[in-house]
């Protein structure tokens, strides 16, 4: 009889299976494409989901030219102002400058000095390899809380002087997400899971389920390890924590954006387990990971295919 063989039960490119420490996720920008204007990321927040319906344009598709429906996410994107300019050299925070007139809701997030120096005006910029920002969202527009979210972003530019003037022309500025990014573009989305608790091996590693005869119950690994080495290993799938992980949604695309204003402000109202979308939108075809009221990071796209970046539909309506 030949040996059984399986592949093993959860991928350890994930590792350890833990809650992460922070909402926004640290992003790796060298490897993010520019594609978008200014920045290249957003805060955002879920709202949730709806129908919308759709022309197919995709050639050779056996509904083309025929309504169909396809699952989008609406996502609030209250603007966003730039919190302090970082300056690294060698790939280390060399300098800080933090900017003037600030939200007085950042003192509950983070601890603000009394006296500001640094003035942006006399940092030599041949001094340094590159700039980032740290921008907050100002949330409280959307209705959901009051304490802001922050996250470092990168600035689309060839050097380090040419996002400085995209810097400076931004301070103390409301940037809205319809000035970064633009319908049809295919968008990544970065934050983490909605959180399961404890759960055990059978739902948290994928294991089958062992024969109903079996001792020691049916929803659990038949064996845990040898007697030696007297220990068991971390690849044995054990109960543990779901959830809550940091993960990556690759070339999302991007439907529709708009901004609610008077005229249209009941176009998204009465969310499930969120409410009613206030500021800025974008609706991404397909579903992200987290629960409503998520915050989560929307970036240019790190490996986009070029079959998202055709035009495959014609958005008719969102129900």
């Amino acid at each position: 009889m030949p040996s059984l063989k399986s592949p093993r039960k959860g991928s350890l490119q994930f590792w350890p299976r833990k809650r992460a420490s922070k909402f926004l996720p640290r992003v790796n920008w060298s490897a993010v494409s520019g594609k978008s204007k200014g920045l290249t990321g957003f805060i955002c927040y879920k709202a949730g989901m709806k129908t919308a319906y759709a022309q197919d344009n995709t050639p050779a598709s056996m509904t083309k030219d025929k309504k169909i429906t396809i699952p989008v996410t609406i996502l609030e994107c209250p603007p966003t102002k730039i919190f302090s300019i970082r300056f690294y050299k060698d790939s280390k925070v060399a300098k800080d400058v933090l900017v003037e007139n600030l939200e007085k809701e950042l003192k509950r997030k983070v601890k603000l000095p009394k006296t500001k120096e640094n003035k942006l005006g006399a940092i030599k910029t041949e001094d340094y390899d590159d700039v980032k920002v740290i921008i907050y969202s100002i949330v409280k527009k959307t209705g959901l809380k009051k304490v802001p979210d922050l996250s470092e972003m990168d600035v689309v530019g060839a050097n380090i002087d040419d996002k400085m003037v995209w810097i400076k022309e931004n301070l103390n500025k409301e940037i809205s997400a319809l000035d970064i990014f633009e319908q049809g573009q295919s968008v990544d989305m970065r934050g983490l899971t909605k959180g399961k608790g404890l759960v055990g091996p059978m739902k948290r590693f994928g294991l089958k389920l062992k024969q109903h005869k079996s001792e020691k119950g049916r929803r659990r690994p038949g064996n845990v390890g040898p007697w030696h080495p007297a220990r068991v290993t971390f690849r044995v799938p054990m109960a543990g924590q779901l959830g809550m992980f940091t993960r990556v949604i690759y070339n999302n695309k991007i439907i529709d954006m708009g901004k609610i204003t008077d005229e249209n402000k009941d176009k998204f109202k009465n969310i499930k387990n969120y409410g009613n979308v206030k500021t800025d939108y974008i609706i991404l075809r397909g579903s992200v990971q987290g629960p409503a009221k998520r915050q989560l990071l929307i970036t240019s796209t790190i490996r986009e295919s070029k079959k998202q970046a055709k035009k495959k539909f014609d958005l008719l309506e969102i129900r």
